[in-house]
């Protein structure tokens, strides 16, 4: 089967995840350059009309089978279709043309022109998988109300396409085998105990899975397809919170390739042979190895390690154990690797603080390099954009706090800025380095944003990652308050004019910052968070159920920590609220829901205190549309620049 990558990250870091920014550089507060001229001024449109490019999914083929096309997802059109593009000119045929509902590239057919792609409705993440067929139809072959899909892979002959569905069970992802031809379906697994599906070997014979005890402790399980057995066996045995993850299986299907923090602060990437069940390091660093994958015939491996929030890419020829050659490529983090069919070349994005991801080519044998797209709206160049800087400060307690700093062009003494506070969304996300045209936005009007990754966030050890377990809306909120209050001592930030945003978990922060610390923020932007535990932990998805224990481990039960979760919600305390909030919300969203947003916006109205709040009745949690993203934008700085920017001043 072809192989599937299954991200490392420990198993809550993005089911409230949202809003990630992004950040370059690893300067510290005292080396951030002197101020430059003031930028000019550019509405919203014009740092989200770039176009966002995504690769097909590790587990498919993102080349066509004779090498001639690319599989991709394009925004061009304000809405993601998929779309193939030429290697050699760069050249994109629309594959898709939904404008409504996003559509996602995922692979081509083994040996013809279809391609597999994905889609919801209206951001309701129940995805279907959808065939393109080669007369241009688009072919539901998962359809069902309820039904939630997932491209998993191919067998090992092709013939037939391999798919996790809930249609048994909502809370749980069984494994079905489609035949290519007739798109009939026969069942792979059953997985009766609603296991996190990890990957299937490429031979077809075993699978692995992850049961997720505890938000610190996980196991691996492993299923020999081939047996005729149907209970997995635990392949992890421990004592203690050790996690663990599957990253993939090696080509010749002789080893699983596994994530363990069993051996100090970070995950490494281990190898457990399918034979003899031995195990042994095959990659150890400072940081977390985030992903590890392996071209079709095995000779050229691909890890990634996240050092510092930005990503780390390493391509080696397993035959030599040599590091694989590039030429010399525009700075930026490489991500999303692929081999070509006849492992010759190699298609990859880089993307960085001033560029959106493009999607580039190398040639392995020439080290010929062409960039096939450009995604950035010419209307802009990205000497305008504002590169970003790691930078850490000692919090509450003295404890290093790292975040992305965003400092305008122009901020000095003499020209101090107000500032935003950024939270990612999780629990146990991390901002890191990309493009974000949210941030650069606020940034080119003049406002800095530092996207703090508070105690709890991933990517910093285990140890900080944990600090936060059922104390959610404690320290890690006193790290953002702390964090507001280092801007106002940097000299080029205006000490009277510090805001808070953030979206997912980011925005139940901010909602509580301006709760539990009414003072501590002059505003606030609440993007789609949380504001009732009570009730959006006893209405997770079904499709969560995998997660659920980990999940309820680091929250809390709501069938025993009801009075913790009661206390820590906004919406019971929101006559504390004070300060004006802008509260945006998707209608389709199923991990937040609507009346989380309608509820808090009231209550806070009841003060007397200015809320402003843009619903969007086509989205889900986070945004798939263009349009909605500037409307978004547009309302985040029209909030600002009338709540924060000369507020003071008007109020004296």
């Amino acid at each position: 089967m072809k192989r599937t990558t299954v991200s490392t990250g420990l198993a809550l870091a993005g089911l409230l995840a949202a809003c990630q920014p992004a950040g370059t550089g690893t300067e510290t507060a005292e080396t951030l350059p002197a101020a430059a001229e003031a930028a000019v001024r550019h509405d919203a449109a014009t740092f989200h009309q770039t176009t966002s490019f995504g690769m097909a999914s590790s587990s498919g083929f993102a080349w066509s089978g004779d090498d001639s096309r690319i599989l991709i997802s394009s925004d061009e059109t304000g809405v993601f279709n998929a779309y193939a593009v030429d290697p050699d000119t760069g050249d994109r045929d629309a594959l898709t043309s939904s404008e409504t509902d996003a559509t996602f590239a995922v692979s081509w057919f083994p040996t013809d022109d279809r391609a597999v792609v994905t889609a919801d409705s209206g951001g309701n993440e129940i995805s279907h998988i959808f065939v393109r067929e080669l007369d241009g139809r688009l072919n539901d072959i998962t359809p069902g109300e309820e039904v939630r899909a997932q491209f998993l892979g191919w067998s090992p002959d092709g013939n037939d396409m391999w798919v996790m569905t809930n249609e048994r069970d909502q809370s749980a992802m069984d494994i079905y085998a489609y035949d290519t031809l007739s798109y009939e379906s026969g069942v792979v697994f059953e997985n009766s105990d609603a296991l996190q599906i990890g990957d299937v070997s490429p031979d077809g014979r075993w699978l692995a899975l992850v049961r997720n005890r505890t938000s610190a402790d996980s196991d691996i399980l492993l299923l020999d397809l081939a047996s005729g057995e149907t209970e997995p066996s635990v392949i992890t045995a421990h004592e203690g919170n050790i996690a663990h993850n599957v990253y993939t299986f090696t080509p010749d299907s002789t080893q699983l390739v596994y994530a363990t923090d069993e051996h100090g602060e970070f995950n490494q990437a281990w190898t457990y042979d399918l034979t003899d069940s031995t195990t042994a390091p095959l990659i150890e660093a400072d940081w977390d190895v985030q992903f590890v994958i392996y071209s079709d015939s095995g000779r050229y491996r691909v890890s990634g390690i996240n050092a510092d929030a930005r990503t780390e890419v390493t391509i080696q020829d397993t035959t030599s154990g040599d590091t694989l050659a590039l030429p010399e490529l525009p700075a930026g983090d490489i991500n999303s690797v692929r081999f070509s069919r006849d492992e010759s070349r190699i298609a990859f994005l880089i993307n960085s603080a001033t560029s959106p991801s493009n999607l580039h080519v190398v040639d392995l044998d020439s080290q010929d390099h062409a960039q096939l797209t450009n995604a950035l709206n010419p209307a802009i160049t990205e000497a305008e954009m504002v590169d970003a800087q790691v930078v850490r400060f000692e919090s509450f307690d003295g404890l290093e706090i790292p975040g992305i700093l965003y400092r305008p062009h122009g901020a000095s003494a003499d020209n101090p800025v107000p500032a935003l506070v950024w939270v990612h969304g999780g629990p146990g996300g991390q901002s890191r380095i990309g493009y974000s045209a949210t941030i650069q936005h606020l940034v080119n009007h003049g406002y800095a944003v530092y996207a703090a990754n508070n105690r709890g966030s991933s990517g910093y050890g285990k140890t900080f990652f944990h600090m936060d377990d059922r104390r959610h809306g404690e320290d890690d909120l006193r790290d953002i308050v702390a964090a507001g209050d280092w801007l106002r001592t940097q000299d080029w930030v205006n000490a009277d004019e510090v805001g808070v945003i953030g979206g997912s978990y980011g925005g139940y922060m901010t909602a509580a910052a301006l709760t539990f610390h009414p003072e501590a923020f002059e505003v606030g932007i609440n993007i789609f968070g949380v504001t009732n535990w009570e009730r959006t932990l006893a209405s997770i998805p079904p499709w969560w159920e995998s997660f659920r224990e980990a999940l309820y481990d680091e929250m809390g039960d709501p069938a025993t920590d009801g009075e913790r979760h009661h206390a820590i919600s906004p919406l019971f305390h929101a006559e504390n609220v004070i300060r004006p909030m802008l509260v945006i919300q998707g209608a389709n969203d199923p991990r937040v829901l609507q009346v989380e947003s309608d509820e808090l916006v009231e209550a806070v109205r009841a003060n007397g205190v200015p809320v402003e709040y843009v619903l969007f009745p086509d989205e889900g949690h986070g945004f798939r549309r263009r349009e909605n993203r500037i409307t978004a934008s547009e309302a985040y700085l029209g909030f600002l620049d009338t709540h924060l920017r000369g507020a003071h001043d008007a109020s004296e």
